[in-house]
């Protein structure tokens, strides 16, 4: 940490360093009471990592109003985001963008998407917003460390940053670097080395929604296979630790999908006690008995064709050639030669698909990530840091785990909006209305 007394006057009235979402949010807010406001970012373009995600559609926040069940989704952090949610939630969220001219949709679980279906839109529309409010860019630029200034009776203040390209002087400052999901768009995690370094407890990231593996050859075999509605029963030595319904794609390491994807925090924890199970229904709402009449009626209507091309019917041909496998019966047998007793075996594994769990992938494929700034070193009032305060700390820099279907992005809306209003109202004409 670099001390001194005989800095030049602050060239910025607000340096933002991180060009996301939370960032984007920050700065356009804090700029529209006429301050003058910078964002660095490491990356040659803005918004790189809101460019691709929701697989290129963006799924901006979660449709649920209520607050309280909103806020459930973030664990035990809960308590610290009443306070920054009720300034700018879910419905400000949606009146936010449809001002912005990119009106949201919503689809199933309440996920809200741009009504163009387009990331880079809502990429573009804050960059826009941005601009409209006069914020200043510097891309390719490299937050290296935050140059203090002791105070007689006062914790010390941050007078600048220094860069790949020089020092930066202001009289706030917004972190707004990301954690460390999709590395492949600059989320390294290199703000947290540099918080950490100015005396910050930083907790290590882990990958907290992220596809599953497994070894087992036919799970491989199945990748593409996508079936939309299933229910899948975490377990362990024996013993279901818990379940969900929702959809599961095999793919080439193992498992993805929204429900896996979902489970994977839960499932990381588990494997620390040994091998994991997951036992898939490939047909939740059908009991054992009706299944059996259905096959039994697919089997008589086609009794003189092989078992693998009437299967497909039910269940699709690269399943159907993999449950005909797993349940140790012959490619080639006819439908006339199916005994009772292979028929039960092929039903309960429909019932009861168990694939294998050898770990959870890498961050290289995490969706989101937990680790960051500990909580209680945050005023969440105004998002400003309690070590520095006139410092904000925002979106993904913070140490909460939440689950996929908008609640990343919404919590980066709100602490950004509430770190840029609290500096807005610093300045003389307060926060000027986007519309």
């Amino acid at each position: 940490m670099n001390k001194s007394k005989t800095y030049l006057n602050e060239d910025y009235d607000v340096v933002v360093v991180g060009g996301g979402p939370a960032g984007l949010m920050a700065a356009g807010i804090a700029a529209g009471s006429g301050a003058r406001v910078l964002i660095v970012e490491k990356n040659g373009e803005l918004g790189k990592k809101l460019s691709i995600t929701g697989g290129g559609r963006c799924n901006i926040t979660n449709a649920e109003t209520d607050i309280h069940k909103f806020l459930q989704n973030y664990g035990d952090a809960k308590k610290f985001l009443y306070s920054p949610f009720s300034k700018f939630g879910v419905t400000d969220t949606f009146i936010f963008f449809d001002k912005l001219g990119l009106p949201l949709v919503v689809e199933a679980r309440k996920r809200a998407f741009p009504k163009t279906q387009n990331a880079k839109d809502v990429t573009r529309a804050m960059i826009n917003f941005a601009k409209k409010n006069n914020v200043e860019f510097r891309l390719n630029t490299v937050l290296k460390r935050f140059l203090m200034e002791s105070q007689a009776d006062a914790q010390d203040k941050i007078i600048a940053i220094e860069t790949n390209s020089g020092k930066i002087y202001a009289k706030h400052f917004v972190m707004a670097t990301g954690g460390v999901s999709a590395p492949e768009t600059g989320s390294d995690g290199s703000g947290f080395q540099v918080l950490k370094n100015a005396g910050y407890t930083i907790h290590k990231p882990t990958p907290n929604l992220v596809p599953l593996s497994s070894n087992a050859k036919w799970v491989r075999r199945l990748a593409g296979v996508s079936p939309s509605f299933m229910t899948a029963r975490f377990k362990q030595y024996g013993r279901t630790h818990f379940k969900k319904t929702g959809k599961i794609l095999f793919t080439h390491f193992g498992l993805s999908g929204p429900l896996i994807i979902n489970s994977s925090s839960h499932v990381a924890d588990m494997l620390k006690n040994g091998p994991v199970t997951v036992s898939i229904d490939l047909f939740p709402d059908t009991d054992h008995a009706m299944l059996d009449k259905r096959l039994v009626k697919l089997l008589d209507k086609h009794k003189n064709k092989l078992l693998k091309n009437i299967l497909p019917e039910l269940v699709g041909k690269k399943l159907s050639d993999e449950l005909i496998f797993l349940s140790g019966l012959q490619q080639e047998i006819f439908a006339h030669s199916l005994t009772k007793e292979a028929r039960k075996k092929l039903i309960h594994i429909m019932k009861d698909l168990q694939v294998p769990i050898s770990g959870t992938m890498g961050m290289d494929r995490a969706i989101i990530a937990d680790g960051g700034v500990d909580l209680s070193e945050i005023d969440f009032k105004t998002m400003q840091s309690k070590l520095h305060p006139n410092m904000h700390i925002v979106g993904d820099m913070l140490h909460i785990n939440r689950p996929s279907g908008g609640y990343s992005l919404q919590l980066c809306w709100t602490t950004g909006f509430v770190a840029g209003k609290h500096i807005a109202d610093k300045y003389e004409g307060g926060w000027l209305s986007i519309s």
